[in-house]
């Protein structure tokens, strides 16, 4: 099951425990993301300098900000003063449902945290409804803590199920595990205005070439029962049914916000076809795969953007400063690595 090496991955570190120590309890999940848990290539290789980045799951967030801003009232900028029940409702109701601390320092590492509702989290995983937290949860993370939901665990394993179908179908019939793994850890980044302005264009690649490992034990159970799929393991290859049947079947799992996408940008004014009559039309369309990412950048888009400018507030405008000059050094030091 994919949950189990989704699982596999999860961190016993000391230095993690000890930083979620800091934290009230009561997480559904907790996961440590990004190039201060994983090694990436480029700009962000360097681990030691690396922020650390968290995603706290949450059931009851104006339960859980009560107790944290009594516990860290240093980590939130100034919307600490109108209290929780605000913070709250800015979580909630403004970009992906995120809740963003940004350059904390806990336990003496420099750290930045999200807190998300459980309840949106499972939405997003399921429907991708934003992309936002359940595209982090498409690539290698280290699990802090997973409690006994079996909702969530479900939802965690259809993400992860989503992403190859949506990776097969921007895919030839013939194709690497590193093009699979790059076009996955791709989606979430499908439209993003910061991959124009504030990313290392090497971002992508970045992440999957030094976890290849990593990636293959979190997808290699999928592709080994995927009826579609013949998988060379050995040879690191894999083909695909690339067949209009073959993309329509794999159209048809894919999550219901993708899908309601698709069928908006295909059909035409006046029509009002169904999802379903879309999806047959676009499996036999020779530019599929290009129909499934502007479907993708059409989720991604809006969600990144309002998530960016919800997180001025959240974080402030001297850290959102001083955060927005590191990214931008980072792609900086990408572009330099590129020029010869």
């Amino acid at each position: 099951m994919a949950l189990q090496a989704l699982q596999a991955l999860q961190s016993s570190g000391v230095a993690f425990r000890k930083i979620l120590a800091h934290f009230p309890e009561d997480l559904s999940l907790a996961f440590a993301y990004g190039s201060g848990v994983f090694r990436q290539a480029g700009p962000s290789s360097n681990q030691k300098d690396s922020m650390l980045d968290f995603v706290f799951a949450v059931d009851d967030p104006l339960a859980w900000h009560k107790r944290n801003l009594k516990k860290n009232w240093n980590h939130y900028s100034f919307l600490k003063i109108l209290g929780p029940k605000t913070i709250t409702a800015i979580q909630n109701n403004y970009g992906a449902g995120v809740y963003y601390n940004t350059l904390v320092m806990c336990d003496g590492k420099l750290i930045k945290y999200g807190v998300v509702s459980t309840s949106t989290l499972t939405e997003d995983l399921l429907n991708w409804t934003s992309l936002y937290v359940a595209g982090r949860l498409q690539k290698p993370v280290k699990i802090l803590a997973m409690n006994e939901n079996a909702v969530l665990r479900s939802a965690l394993d259809k993400n992860l199920r989503s992403a190859v179908s949506a990776a097969f179908l921007m895919l030839p019939e013939s194709f690497s595990e590193e093009d699979l793994f790059t076009q996955i850890a791709g989606l979430s980044y499908s439209g993003d205005f910061r991959m124009v302005i504030g990313e290392d264009k090497s971002k992508v690649s970045n992440i999957v070439k030094p976890n290849i490992g990593h990636f293959r034990e979190l997808y290699g159970s999928i592709l080994q029962q995927h009826p579609q799929v013949v998988y060379k393991m050995q040879q690191g290859r894999l083909e695909i049914d690339k067949s209009p049947e073959g993309q329509f079947t794999q159209l048809m799992t894919l999550p219901k916000t993708l899908q309601q996408r698709i069928n908006h940008l295909m059909d035409p004014p006046g029509r009002n076809r169904d999802v379903e009559e879309t999806l047959f039309q676009v499996a036999h369309d020779p530019d599929c795969g290009d129909v499934v990412y502007l479907g993708l950048a059409a989720i991604v888009r809006p969600s990144s953007m309002k998530q960016s400018a919800k997180g001025i507030i959240t974080a402030g405008i001297k850290k959102s400063l001083i955060y927005s000059s590191l990214k931008l050094h980072k792609m900086w030091k990408g572009w330099l690595r590129k020029t010869p």
